[in-house]
């Protein structure tokens, strides 16, 4: 692969050649690890936005609605709708995302569904690669769409500078009883189909909870926003929140603060993933496969079949 030609179109926010870098990417191949080194430097001006909450929540119908809100304002949108299944037989997750199929022939407007590939979180290593590949690309805004399915769910929040959590009146009476990770995340809530019977025993719900979170004269206090987002009601309530967010983080100091805790987080990822791959070789399998039968039988300890292991690497690298 030429990575100075790809890199080049790229810059020119050439579709067929971001999508042919997201793939790349996704195949992790050696050529993803040279592209994503090659274009970081031109990384980190995308505004990143993540948007997450139970699945039926309407989070595909409001990425829409702000990707036409953006849009009116010629700002560039690129969207990364996160599946847990494979975007390829992703079936009624994926085929929900169809009603962005018009957005996507726009030409300031990018969208691809990845797959989470196993990961916990909901967001896979390979979707913050994809991100900056977009970020390169020049685009202004990157959304990531994801459903939220748990605690774990702390992935966003440790990639968007904006994450809001999406519920609907039906979520009042659960709202107490969702995971604490996918309460915590949220930098503001959005109360889509409030429309609906239920509405403002949801928005109570939530601001129940939040009244508990520690805060002090300094901290951001997340809003409840109504929507109606098959409608369009809202959109620029929920757009003028992540600007308001956007400029209390750098008015504290905070936006570059955070990035950069993210940045190392995400460093101690790619070093404990290289670490494993090069760790875990089939000799190591076989050897680990040996030891089993002793570990359950009480024979040897778990501690002892693991620093045996870590020695041969040690002695293989030095």
């Amino acid at each position: 692969m030429d990575i100075n030609s790809l890199t080049k179109k790229i810059y020119t926010r050439n579709k067929i050649a971001v999508s042919r870098a997201i793939s790349t990417v996704e195949s992790g191949n050696n050529d993803s690890t040279l592209l994503l080194k090659e274009i970081h430097k031109k990384t980190g001006k995308a505004y990143r936005i993540g948007i997450t909450g139970p699945p039926g929540a309407g989070k595909s119908t409001l990425t829409n609605e702000l990707i036409n809100f953006y849009r009116n304002q010629n700002k560039t949108v690129a969207v990364i709708a996160v599946d847990p299944t494979s975007p390829f037989t992703g079936g009624a997750l994926l085929g929900d995302r169809v009603r962005m199929s018009e957005a996507s022939t726009d030409e300031g407007v990018f969208i691809r569904s990845m797959a989470t590939r196993g990961s916990l979180g909901g967001l896979s290593k390979k979707t913050i690669d994809a991100a900056d590949i977009l970020d390169a690309a020049g685009y202004d805004y990157i959304i990531f769409e994801t459903v939220g399915v748990g605690q774990s769910e702390l992935d966003i929040a440790r990639t968007a500078d904006t994450t809001m959590v999406i519920v609907v009146p039906e979520s009042g009476d659960s709202i107490q009883a969702m995971k604490a990770g996918l309460m915590e995340i949220g930098d503001f809530f959005v109360v889509n189909k409030s429309d609906r019977p239920g509405a403002d025993s949801a928005i109570m719900s939530l601001k129940t909870i939040l009244m508990f979170r520690k805060h002090d004269e300094n901290s951001w206090l997340p809003n409840i926003i109504k929507t109606v987002a098959s409608e369009g009601a809202g959109i620029t309530n929920v757009a003028e929140e992540i600007s308001k967010h956007h400029q209390y983080m750098i008015e504290k100091n905070i936006f570059l603060k955070r990035r950069k805790e993210n940045s190392k987080l995400r460093i101690k990822e790619i070093v404990e993933d290289i670490i494993k791959n090069k760790i875990w070789t089939g000799e190591r399998i076989t050897n680990l496969n040996s030891k089993i039968e002793e570990v359950v039988e009480g024979t040897t300890s778990p501690y002892s079949v693991a620093d045996n292991l870590i020695n041969d690497f040690k002695n293989e690298i030095t």
